[in-house]
Parts: structure tokens; sequence; C-alpha cells
């Protein structure tokens, strides 16, 4: 779909530009990308290929087609699935810190995600596809946790990754990742017989010299992620608060055809991001034809292809610069309002091509100083002339991985998705020194990454990892306060159906502690909201007798009731008998650790089994923002 917007396969639709003409037995090696099968669109229809009105057409067809496919994208999300919008990684974190979204891990946002994710990503924007596909494989753990009573009936078992990993849990991701690469490997998507999307094969070794602009990378790195986050939540911000967000179509529309328009007269932006990172990466062979390949040879170079040398860059290579240097602008500037719109939208590719532009471009730039300045002193101890010293292949890895640091702010799984992407192992200590740097740089203007800043500006509740070192006491933040009304709670055997409607209309907690009685106050367990709603619907359905007088029991036997009396209802078995409970004087860097580690959105507080109050995980938060100085009124919960 991504080839479609430039031409089409006449001898099979569905072939993108590659797989047609590989399949074709007129193709030459020199025009490799040329064959009679691919036609381009005014090829096609007018049957010039070179005019002006030729690529004209083209341009116009280009921008068509990204804009039918992004506005399908954005219509099935508003129609059908809401939340099949964004990446999806802020909120996969707040559901495994402990809170639930209903409808997000749904069959329809599964379903809707997947098909517009691949429009989105056809579409030309500047987005990637792996931040959705998260949310769409959490999607699918939900789903298959429903067919089971084991998962479906137990929200501590979906979430055994959250914050507490079990050696049980490690080993079933070993296997599941095993059947997927096995998966992977049988179906071979790539048609290289490779597991990763961008399989690079260096044939130089790095030098420690080198450390020094791959520091500088990571410098890059640090300062591009800190200016995407806060230029991303300005504009998300404005998006909210403006008449800017009732438009998610019009947006759509408008920032789609900024990009075609754009993307179209420098080749490096009109191809995928994922062909242009791939390109950025791959080192100069003497079967490569790309622009980035047009050195100049010497005539009386006998060295094996394996070992080509370094050599002074040719005016393709001069020309490729300049369009890298105008497609960096590009994407730094085009990403920033591009993620977040009402489509799905990923994050990693975009950051990643960023840093490969500039990373390349300081490849290309060191090769060439060493080229040209072989007895300087940085160069004379390990690039003698006529051999290959600089790989900028490799810088472009190490660029991507720092920007993709900067943005995350992730370190060791950075490194390891940088393995899995590009199969570069022995490359470990310049990524390394690349993601360091950016996160050290990052974190000098701000410790949120991108993901951490979009939960707070959604209003999540969710718990980061910063230690709490206040001396605080779960009085302190427990609630009912002083000023205000009694615990909202529930008696074992003294409420009425209708009391117990009546608080349900006139509340709106997700739960209520059952006490023995309102004088002894003394825990009995706790109750979800939707479970009583469930179970009185449900009793006075199929149960006869039930009616607004009968008495709630959660006891385990009812006791026996005068014929004259109404039927009672039993509830005792949607009641938790075991709610997690702390004591008033237990330090809030205990409760702030319990809840972050169990992943709770409630702890009732105690004193002798006596129930003193409720802390939930809104009040943590806001306790927090106490103790930073902050208004803990300004957090607002969404």
């Amino acid at each position: 779909m991504t080839d479609l917007k430039e031409g089409v396969c006449l001898s099979a639709f569905w072939y993108s530009h590659e797989q047609c003409c590989w399949t074709s037995n007129e193709t030459t090696f020199a025009d490799r990308d040329k064959c009679p099968q691919w036609q381009k669109w005014a090829e096609l229809m007018t049957g010039h290929t070179e005019s002006a009105g030729a690529y004209v057409l083209n341009y116009f067809l280009y921008v068509l087609w990204a804009l039918f496919f992004s506005f399908l994208a954005v219509s099935l999300v508003r129609v059908f699935a809401p939340y099949a919008c964004g990446s999806g990684i802020p909120e996969i974190k707040t559901i495994l810190s402990g809170f639930i979204i209903r409808g997000y891990l749904g069959k329809w946002t599964l379903l809707i995600k997947t098909v517009t994710l691949v429009l989105a990503v056809s579409s030309g924007l500047s987005l990637g596809k792996e931040g959705p596909l998260v949310h769409v494989a959490c999607c699918c753990g939900n789903l298959f946790c429903s067919l089971f009573s084991k998962y479906s009936k137990n929200e501590g078992k979906r979430r055994e990754v959250s914050y507490y990993f079990p050696l049980k849990t490690l080993w079933r991701s070993f296997f599941a990742a095993l059947v997927a690469a096995f998966t992977l490997r049988s179906i071979n998507p790539f048609g290289n017989n490779r597991l990763v999307l961008f399989y690079v094969e260096y044939h130089t070794p790095w030098y420690m010299a080198e450390l020094v602009p791959f520091i500088l990378l990571g410098v890059f790195g640090g300062l591009w992620g800190t200016l995407f986050i806060r230029g991303n939540i300005a504009w998300c911000r404005r998006r909210k608060t403006t008449q800017l967000g009732k438009y998610p179509v019009l947006e759509v529309i408008v920032v789609t055809g900024i990009t075609a328009i754009l993307a179209f007269p420098n080749p490096y932006t009109r191809r995928s991001t994922s062909e242009l990172i791939s390109e950025l990466f791959n080192d100069c062979g003497a079967l490569e034809s790309s622009q980035l390949c047009d050195y100049i040879n010497n005539p009386n170079m006998t060295r094996p292809v394996d070992d080509i040398p370094d050599r002074p860059a040719g005016p393709g290579v001069y020309t490729a610069l300049w369009q890298l240097a105008l497609a960096l602008i590009f994407k730094i500037v085009i990403t920033i309002f591009t993620f977040g719109m009402k489509i799905p939208s990923g994050l990693f590719i975009p950051s990643m091509a960023v840093g490969a532009i500039a990373g390349r471009i300081v490849g290309i730039a060191v090769e060439q100083m060493a080229y040209h300045h072989h007895d300087w002193i940085i160069f004379k101890n390990w690039c003698r002339p006529g051999a290959d010293c600089v790989t900028p292949g490799l810088y472009a890895m190490v660029g991507a991985a720092a920007c993709l640091g900067g943005v995350t702010r992730m370190t060791v799984s950075l490194v390891v998705i940088m393995f899995e992407l590009t199969g570069g192992l022995e490359y470990i200590v310049p990524l390394m020194a690349a993601a360091v740097t950016s996160k050290w740089v990052a974190d000098a203007f701000g410790k949120e990454g991108i993901y951490e800043a979009h939960i707070r500006l959604n209003g999540y509740p969710y718990l980061d990892q910063d230690e709490f070192t206040h001396r605080t006491l779960a009085t302190d933040v427990m609630r009912p306060r002083r000023s205000e009304p009694p615990l909202a709670v529930l008696t074992q055997d003294s409420t009425t159906v209708e009391d117990v409607e009546t608080l349900i209309k006139e509340t709106d907690y997700n739960g209520f502690p059952v006490v023995v009685s309102r004088e002894s106050e003394r825990l009995i367990g706790f109750v979800q909201r939707r479970d009583l709603i469930l179970a009185i619907k449900n009793a006075r359905q199929k149960q006869d007798g039930v009616v607004s007088n009968s008495i709630v029991y959660f006891t385990e036997d009812a006791p026996q009731q005068p014929p004259s009396n109404p039927q009672p209802l039993k509830l005792r078995r949607i009641l938790n008998l075991s709610p997690f409970t702390v004591t008033d004087h237990t330090p809030m860097e205990t409760v702030v650790d319990i809840f972050r580690k169990l992943g709770l959105r409630q702890c009732l507080v105690t004193r002798s089994g006596r129930l003193l109050g409720i802390i939930t995980k809104k009040d943590v938060l806001r306790h927090m923002a106490q103790m930073m100085n902050q208004d803990p009124e300004s957090i607002m919960f969404n």
C-alpha cells in the first residue's frame, strides 16, 4: 500500500515495487528497480515517464492516495473504536500498574487498530508501528485471557508483568517469543531469511577514537528528545484546550496533506521510513546502487569486495547529503505534530529515522576527514591510506539508538532492541555509550520520557518509579478527613436492597467496605460496585421475593426470617474477605511501594481491626504532588 501511492504492479496489483521487479525476467542488475511490470501512475495513464506533466500527475496522485489512506484510518477510529488512536503505551503502562480502562483492550479496539495501523503507516505520515503493536499484543493477551477462568476472573494474574515479574512469567515470555520467532522464520516476510527488520553486516571493527563522534551523537539524541517531548506536549495540550481538538479528522487530513506535499520532492522522505532507515544503516559495497554509495573508485584497486577502502565522495554523495539535511529538518518538525493524532501512531521508527539521518551525515563527514587528513594525529594510529577505516552505516545505527533513547529514556532495553533490529552484537559499546549519553543529556532538562509525559498530560493515575523519601504516615493521607463526611460503608446484616441502590446512585466509588455494624466499624471485607449492581439486577430478575426492603446479608448464614418478611439477598459470594489493609501508622514510603508492586487501586486503613479510612491510588498521587510542593488539586484524572 505504501508503494501504491507511486504506481502499480501490472502482473499482480498486491505486489510492492520490489516484489514486482524481483519476479520479472526483464529486470537488469543496473536497473533493478525498473521493470515493465511496474508502472508509475503517469506512465500507466499517459504513457509518459519523464515529462513535467508526468511529474505533476505522479505528485498529485501521491498526495491523493496519502489523503485517502489517512482519511479512512481516522474515520474508522472515530466511528468504531476511539481507543484505537495514538501509541497505546501510556495507557498500557497505566493498566499494568493496576488501573482499569474499560474497553481499551477489547476486540473492537484490536480489530480497528490492526486495520488502521496499516492505513496510517501506508499514508506516509511520520509515525511508526512498534508502539501500536504493543497495544495490539495486549489486546490479544486480554482476549485470550477471557477464554480461561483462571485469568478472566483474576486481574492480578493478568498483570503479572507490571512491577513484579516472577520467574514463571519470564519462562512463559521466552516460550512465546520462541514461537513467534519460529513463525516469523517460517513465513519469511522480508524475503531474505532474516528475522530482523534492519539486518546489517559491517566488515570493519570500530576504533576507540570513534567514541568521540558516537558520544556527540548521544548528545544530539538527548537534545532532540528534549525538543520533541516539549514541542509535542505543548501541541497536544493546545489540542486538548482549544477548538483544534474538536476536529480530529480535519487535523489528520491537514497534517497528511502537508506531509505528502513536502515529502514527495525529496527521494529520502518520499519512500517509507523503514526503507530509509535500512538504506542509511547499510554499508557501501561493490553491489550497492544507492546515491549514498556514489564514491569515486580507484581503477587500480584490486582489493576483495568485502574490504573496500575509504574513497573520496562523488557528486551523488554530496547531493544525498543535502537531501538528507532537508529530510532531517522535515522529520524533526513534522513528527512533533504527528504523534498523538487520532490515528494509531508509534514513535520508534520516526525517532530512529531522525537519528539515522544525523548519524549517516556525521559518519560520511568523519569518513571523508579520515580519507583527506589521514596524517592527523587522531587518524594516524588507526587509519592508514587505502584502508577501510570508517563505516558511515554504523554511525547511522548509533544515531538511531541515541535519538530513540532521548525520546523514551530507555537504556538497557534500547540496546537489546537495537540488537534485535540489526543483529549487530559486536557494536555493543558504541550503542551503550550513545544510549547512556542521550539519557544523561535529556535528563538534565527533565526526567520524563515521552510516555510518562503523555500519562501526566492525560491525567492517568500512574505511579512512577522515583523513590519516596518523605516521613509521612498512612493516617496523613487516608480519607475521610476531619472536615469530610464519614466513609460510605455497608453493614453485614442490616442494609436493605434500597439502601444499597441509593448508595450506588449517590456515589461514584468503585467499591465499598463491609463492616459488622456502624457502631463497631469492625472490617469484614470489600465489595466492588460493579459486582453489587450485577448481583442486585440478577436477583430482582431471577430470584422470587427480593424487593426494595429485602435485607442484604454478607454473612455465611442468614438468620431464619418470619414468613411475613421479604426474601433476603445473600451476597457473601461477591465479598472480598481479604482486602489489602494497612494500619494508620504505616509509613507512606511502604504504602507507595505496596501500591507500585501490587498494582493496587485502593487500600483500607485499620486500627485493631476497626476501619478508619481508605487510601486510593489518586490519594497517593495527590500526596506525592503535595510533598513535591505542587498543588495537589492541579492533578486532573481523566
